[in-house]
């Protein structure tokens, strides 16, 4: 120590050369003082030091939880990131409640689209092909899955969208990213992502009054050859269900393709989430469940409009959810890949409205 240091207390200004250990440990520079008494009069205004400097730096939020793989979150998470004023929000933007949604969910009345609102689909699932393209584009090693969240969430508002997830029941990002063992609704925060990950990245945007949805996974360099075919089981069920769409058949018809599909090629589907209606609202009528034998209610008619979004399993289908209530992960840590489109029926089949 030199003295060239003065006390950090306010008004004491003399010559200093003790140092606070904790701001040692945390690597917090010049905190000296001349004396213990100096020390404990600023422990206040101090401590506030320690707080800012450990609230900085990468920490797991959960330290008591069992993680089922190797994944971690790794806080803190990013402010929320600001949608101008001038693009039109959803309902839940600021309340957190889609209001909307929960006024006709016990209806589960599955709406017919108009001309109009065709045309309204089509355009906001344009801008969501366009947004996931960007944000897959920026996928590299090193680069955090928060990162990619502000590349998404700067190319949703540049097209005039606001980024669906963004406070839909909380939710504290503008995409969920899902990697290895997640599932889906994974929260970007400060992992970097590594060669040998699967990374889905599940883009939702809403524009002049309409939601669109897709998802698609995506492998970082060296993914070993069971990754690989897991990841392409996946694009394969979702493309296999979609063959089924047209009018007069079962939405309950969608998972036996699916389920046999993946369990050919030795995997699971996943079993608590859903595809769903989308239009004027982010999820709807009808549910549909992606396992063979379900129980799904209704008959697809030409103007409905829904995704298709089957969640394929390495290992088991369960599932569990971290502390945080959003991430979803396999409950024996092994990995999931899913792709997601919205479709529109038409009289003959359907249209791939994010294609």
């Amino acid at each position: 120590m030199t003295g060239q240091n003065t006390c950090l207390l306010e008004g004491c200004n003399k010559p200093a050369f003790l140092q606070c250990p904790t701001c040692i440990s945390l690597k917090i520079d010049r905190s000296f003082y001349c004396s213990q008494v100096c020390f404990k009069n600023n422990w206040n205004k101090h401590k506030i030091l320690h707080k800012s400097k450990i609230d900085s730096q990468p920490y797991n939020p959960f330290p008591n939880y069992h993680y089922t793989g190797d994944l971690q979150a790794i806080y803190p998470l990013s402010p929320r990131r600001e949608v101008p004023k001038e693009i039109m929000h959803p309902d839940y933007a600021e309340t957190s409640i889609p209001v909307s949604e929960e006024r006709v969910r016990a209806k589960a009345v599955i709406k017919v689209l108009n001309e109009e609102e065709i045309k309204g689909m089509r355009e906001v699932c344009r801008i969501n092909r366009e947004v996931l393209d960007i944000g897959a584009a920026a996928i590299r090693p090193g680069i955090t899955t928060d990162e990619i969240d502000e590349v998404i969430h700067k190319a949703t508002i540049e097209r005039g969208a606001y980024p669906s997830p963004l406070n839909y029941y909380g939710f504290p990002k503008s995409v969920c990213i899902s990697v290895n063992e997640v599932i889906c609704h994974g929260i970007p925060d400060l992992r970097p992502l590594k060669d040998g990950d699967i990374i889905n990245i599940d883009v939702s945007c809403y524009y002049n009054g309409f939601h669109s949805d897709m998802n698609a996974t995506y492998c970082m360099g060296n993914v070993d050859t069971k990754g690989r075919q897991l990841v392409n089981t996946a694009r394969e069920c979702l493309e296999k269900a979609i063959a089924l769409v047209k009018p007069g058949i079962r939405y309950r018809d969608f998972g036996k393709v699916i389920e046999t599909h993946a369990k050919k090629n030795g995997f699971t589907v996943g079993r608590t989430f859903c595809g769903h209606g989308i239009n004027q609202l982010f999820h709807c009528a009808p549910n549909i469940p992606h396992y063979a034998n379900n129980k799904a209610v209704g008959i697809v008619r030409a103007g409905h409009c829904f995704t298709i979004e089957p969640m394929i399993c390495e290992g088991g289908w369960r599932d569990e959810i971290w502390p945080d209530n959003w991430t979803a992960v396999t409950a024996d840590g092994k990995r999931s890949a899913q792709f997601e489109h919205t479709l529109l029926v038409t009289e003959t089949g359907c249209e791939i409205l994010t294609k």
